[in-house]
């Protein structure tokens, strides 16, 4: 029996009531997560959360609070929308939390989900000294929240972030206003290096299209709502990954580093570079498929990458 918005209104009264009814309700529905969550629990308590104004990290102390009337149908809503519209959350609640920030987030860029965020918190420990980080490249930067998580890890550096698609470049303009970076985040229209002022930087790191035509038209719904612009990386998934290995090594340091997240194609790069010793980083938090290269590693196999274009 199908249980009406009315019904539940009536009967549920507490956070926590409405947490474990919309994860109820996902499981039932067979809701697909992987957008920042990973249990039906935790997308549940992400929407109550933030439909009630309330920080992620709650006391379990307020759980049991009644809601009036009217914050239970603007969470009944979000809830029956998420089921209905197969939109990931954070396009719901226009909010996405990445490296502990909070970012504005709709249709137009991808949601913030990368295991980067670890990395970025850890300030690329161990690879770089922290101290000698002076500049930052962010390539492919949709949203701007690997720019802006990185301003935040290296506050004496500057950052300058690089993305092509006009909607997404509109997105990363209010968040680096949101978290007010204007003097330490530069954003680039371009593609890629191209329109790109030459610079050395001591970490280049990008979250490019990695995705497959064929594997991104299998994806789920959730993933068919965000911007396929930032999923197909051509037939094989690395048309800009190729791209970014090729020219990467002209704008580093010498003691400079690239990271690139490559996810589902990391098997395709190395079947297709066997003899390059790309380091698969490991996070503790979940998620792989990023590799790092040194900058002289990048100019040592340069010859293999420009003939793979």
């Amino acid at each position: 029996m199908n249980t009406t918005s009315a019904d539940v209104i009536t009967t549920l009264s507490s956070i926590r009531d409405y947490i474990r009814w919309g994860a109820s309700q996902f499981a039932a529905n067979r809701v697909f997560l992987g957008h920042g969550t990973v249990t039906a629990l935790d997308e549940a308590a992400a929407i109550v959360l933030h439909t009630l104004d309330q920080p992620y990290n709650l006391a379990e102390t307020y759980l049991d609070t009644m809601l009036t009337m009217e914050e239970r149908e603007a969470v009944v809503d979000l809830i029956r929308r998420r089921i209905r519209e197969r939109k990931p959350s954070a396009y719901l609640t226009h909010e996405a939390i990445f490296a502990g920030l909070p970012f504005y987030v709709d249709e137009r860029v991808l949601v913030p989900r990368s295991p980067l965020a670890e990395l970025i918190e850890e300030r690329f420990d161990p690879w770089i000294d922290e101290e000698r980080v002076f500049n930052v490249l962010d390539l492919c930067t949709g949203s701007g929240c690997i720019a802006i998580a990185c301003a935040y890890a290296f506050p004496e550096a500057q950052i300058d972030a690089v993305e092509l698609s006009d909607d997404a470049c509109e997105v990363a303009r209010i968040n680096i206003e949101k978290h007010d970076l204007a003097d330490q985040v530069t954003l680039h229209q371009s593609d890629l290096f191209t329109a790109l002022p030459r610079k050395p930087y001591d970490i280049i790191v990008s979250n490019p299209p990695y995705v497959s035509v064929e594997e991104w038209e299998g994806l789920p719904p959730e993933f068919h709502a965000e911007p396929a612009m930032g999923f197909k990386g051509g037939v094989s998934g690395l048309d800009l990954v190729l791209r970014i290995l090729v020219d990467a090594g002209r704008y580093l340091t010498e003691h400079g580093i690239l990271v690139i997240e490559v996810g589902s194609s990391s098997e395709t790069l190395q079947h297709l570079f066997p003899e390059v010793p790309f380091y698969w980083l490991e996070f503790e938090r979940g998620g792989d498929g990023v590799f790092l290269l040194t900058a002289e590693q990048l100019n040592h196999y340069h010859s293999l990458f420009a003939n793979a274009l």
